[in-house]
């Protein structure tokens, strides 16, 4: 039995979005096309300075745009202000690049109108990604593919296509706009916040949006290693020093399989350098087993793009454990180096004497309206009709 339309929470859908021009059109779009009443959510778009006509075609659409000035802050920094403009019992954050299906706000609202308790829901990517290319098909069948294997009660969140209660979202912190200045880990690292206040977190892959991103070699690399691998890494080490990090931490298959990779490629370099074939041969033995444990994702590939497309996933995914390798040695390194990561200079000395400028200085804690304690009368549309 699905809950009546008066039952439904109010959701407030938040875009973040830099240089959004081409494809607002299309995400946009996509939402207001949703199936839930429009009279039961409002779209806020922050343009994040953005130098095309983002907030032009955001205006066609949203309720309310909030434009950033100055230089770019961050979908963390944005999803934030958006947030403080917001009116909703819910805020679902959907990102620029990602066109929702007509009925994935109405799932959102069900699953917060049917439990309480839930603090925090996320779906996936469809798997019928419309850019071009291998890499590009590759890389977001990759996110469908590792969303559907493990669906219910999770230990993170995802920022692209993901909903929290706007109470818990205040109660956690909001996003890091603190330590990620540029699209990184600051959704993981959110939903490790989540979790550590005891709220529940659900993985929904039967929500799903469609991504448009299109990838190249070059910022697959740049993403898994300076954007994902080497943040996690440094958050891993960072929480590690203050408590339990199960939540951050990887599978253990995964750790064995980075390191088969990197004991494979040094056994290369010596065969290289000795004019010994064992080492070359022992090296593509230690390749197999990698392989062996990642065979249901190859024969995924294979079932939606073909032998052909599923063979060639097996170097670039080889590419992934070998960055893996890089980012645990080079996130370790920093961490000791360096210490945690810290924003701009002029950031830290505005925050520490509470100079008040707009843009708001990136703060570590919840700023404006939404820093008082959540009320009944101040959440609009939990539990009737708007």
């Amino acid at each position: 039995m699905t809950p009546r339309m008066r039952e439904l929470p109010f959701l407030s859908v938040i875009v973040p979005a830099y240089q959004g021009g081409k494809v607002l059109p299309l995400s946009l779009g996509a939402l207001a096309r949703s199936d839930l009443p429009r009279s039961c959510w409002e779209l806020i778009v922050v343009d994040d300075a953005s130098t095309d006509d983002t907030a032009a075609i955001a205006a066609r659409y949203a309720d309310g745009v909030v434009r950033l000035p100055g230089k770019p802050h961050g979908p963390a920094y944005a999803r934030n202000r958006g947030f403080e403009a917001a009116r909703g019992a819910v805020a679902v954050f959907i990102d620029a690049d990602v066109c929702v299906r007509p009925d994935t706000l109405r799932r959102f609202a069900w699953l917060f109108a049917e439990d309480s308790a839930l603090g925090a829901v996320f779906g996936s990517y469809c798997d019928a990604p419309p850019a071009p290319g291998f890499i590009s098909q590759y890389r977001n069948l990759m996110h469908h593919y590792v969303h559907h294997q493990n669906p219910g009660p999770a230990e993170t969140f995802w920022a692209g296509c993901g909903a929290i209660r706007s109470s818990v979202f205040v109660e956690c912190g909001m996003y890091d706009e603190w330590h990620y200045v540029r699209p990184q880990i600051e959704d993981i690292e959110l939903g490790q916040r989540i979790r550590a206040h005891g709220h529940s977190i659900l993985l929904r892959p039967e929500i799903q949006g469609t991504h448009l991103k299109q990838w190249t070699i070059k910022n697959v690399i740049v993403t898994d290693l300076h954007d994902r691998g080497v943040p996690w890494m440094r958050l891993i080490v960072e929480q590690g020093d203050k408590g339990n990090t199960s939540v951050l931490n990887v599978k253990a298959i995964e750790k064995i399989n980075t390191a088969l990779i990197w004991l494979s490629v040094l056994g290369l370099l010596v065969s290289v350098v000795t004019f010994d074939l064992r080492w070359a041969a022992a090296s593509l033995l230690l390749i197999l087993p990698v392989i062996y444990t990642n065979r249901r994702m190859y024969a995924f590939f294979a079932r939606v793009r073909g032998a052909w497309f599923s063979l060639r996933v097996v170097p670039v995914h080889l590419l992934y454990y070998f960055l893996n390798g890089i980012s645990a040695l080079w996130g370790v390194f920093l961490h000791h180096a360096v210490g945690e990561p810290k924003p701009p200079a002029y950031v830290q000395a505005f925050a520490e004497v509470g100079v008040e400028t707009w843009p708001p200085i990136p703060s570590k804690t919840p700023r404006g309206p939404w820093q008082q304690p959540v009320t009944p009368s101040r959440v609009r549309g939990e539990g009737r009709e708007t």
